[in-house]
C-alpha cells in the first residue's frame, strides 16, 4: 500500500549550508496518528512546513499519496494538497468571520456545492468536534479549546486523508487539552484520516500517538511506539519522556 506521506532523505531549513534536519526518512500510513517530538528548535515544525507545501526541502524528496510534491506542476501540487488538512498552532481563524463561515470556507473555495449543503456540512462537522450550535459565534467569543476545535473542524471539512497539526495542545489547560485529544481520536476512528502532529505535550502524546518520531541533533534520533520510546535508554529520549536531564556533552544515539 502506498504511504500517504513519505520523506526520502529529506533535509530542511532556511540556510542550505546549515540545514536544521538532514536525512529524514519517514512514512505515514492511512488511519494512524504519528507525533513528531523533540526539544524546541529541533526542526519538527520546519519539517511540518515542508510536508504541507510551504517550504521546499533542501535535499531529498517529499511524496504525498505516492506523488512527488515539489516536482509536481502548480495545479497538480494544489490537487495533492487539497487532499490534506492543516491545523495551525495559533488556530488561524478569521476574526471577521463567524465560526460557521470559517469552517465553510474550504468548501466555498474548492467546490460548487449549494450554499444550503455547505451550511449543513459545516454544522455537522462542528457538532462532531463538540461545537454544535455555536457556529453563529465569532472566534473572539470562544475559549482557547473551542477555537482549536473550530480550527480542527475547518481543517477536516473536506474529509482529508491526512491532517497536519502544529502544537494543537499548546496553551491549553490539561482538561481542555484532553478534550482536543479525544476529538482527534474520534475523527480518526470515524473517517480513517491519518494525523501528523507536532507536539511536546507528553500526556497528549501518550493518549493519541500510534507512533512517535523524535528529532535531536539535526536528525531522527528515535522512532517507534510510545512504549518503545518510553523504555529507551538513549539519554535524550529518556530525558524527554521521564524529565531526566541528559549528562552534559552526551549525544543522542540513533534508535530505530
Amino acid at each position: 500500500m502506498t504511504a500517504l506521506v513519505e520523506c526520502r532523505g529529506v533535509s530542511v531549513g532556511h540556510d542550505p549550508d546549515r540545514p536544521v534536519l538532514t536525512g529524514v526518512d519517514l512514512q505515514i500510513e492511512a488511519g494512524e496518528i504519528v507525533v513528531l517530538l523533540g526539544p524546541s528548535g529541533c526542526g519538527k515544525s520546519t519539517l511540518l512546513r515542508c510536508l504541507t507545501g510551504l517550504m521546499p526541502p533542501l535535499a531529498g524528496e517529499v511524496l504525498l499519496f505516492g506523488e512527488p510534491l515539489y516536482q509536481a506542476s502548480p495545479d497538480a501540487r494544489r490537487a495533492l494538497l487539497r487532499r490534506t488538512g492543516a491545523l495551525f498552532q495559533q488556530d488561524a481563524l478569521f476574526g471577521s468571520m463567524s465560526v460557521s463561515d470559517n469552517v465553510e470556507l474550504p468548501l466555498r473555495e474548492t467546490t460548487t456545492l449549494p450554499t444550503a449543503i455547505i451550511r449543513e456540512m459545516a454544522a455537522m462537522k462542528l457538532a462532531l468536534v463538540g461545537l454544535g450550535g455555536l457556529g453563529h459565534r465569532w472566534p473572539a467569543n470562544l475559549s482557547g479549546g473551542q477555537r482549536k476545535r473550530a480550527a480542527l473542524a475547518r481543517a477536516t471539512i473536506l474529509d482529508p486523508a491526512v491532517v497536519f497539526c502544529d502544537e494543537p495542545s499548546a496553551g491549553l489547560d490539561p482538561v481542555v487539552a484532553a478534550g482536543v485529544d479525544d476529538t482527534f481520536l474520534r475523527l480518526r476512528d470515524l473517517f480513517g484520516s491519518a494525523f501528523v502532529v507536532v507536539s511536546h505535550e507528553i500526556a497528549s502524546v501518550r493518549t493519541i500517538a500510534d507512533r512517535a518520531v523524535m528529532f535531536a541533533g539535526g536528525a531522527i534520533c528515535a522512532a517507534g511506539t510510545i512504549a518503545a520510546l518510553t523504555a529507551s535508554t538513549d539519554p535524550v529520549v529518556r530525558g524527554f519522556f521521564h524529565r531526566v536531564p541528559a549528562a552534559p556533552g552526551v549525544a543522542a544515539a540513533t534508535v530505530r
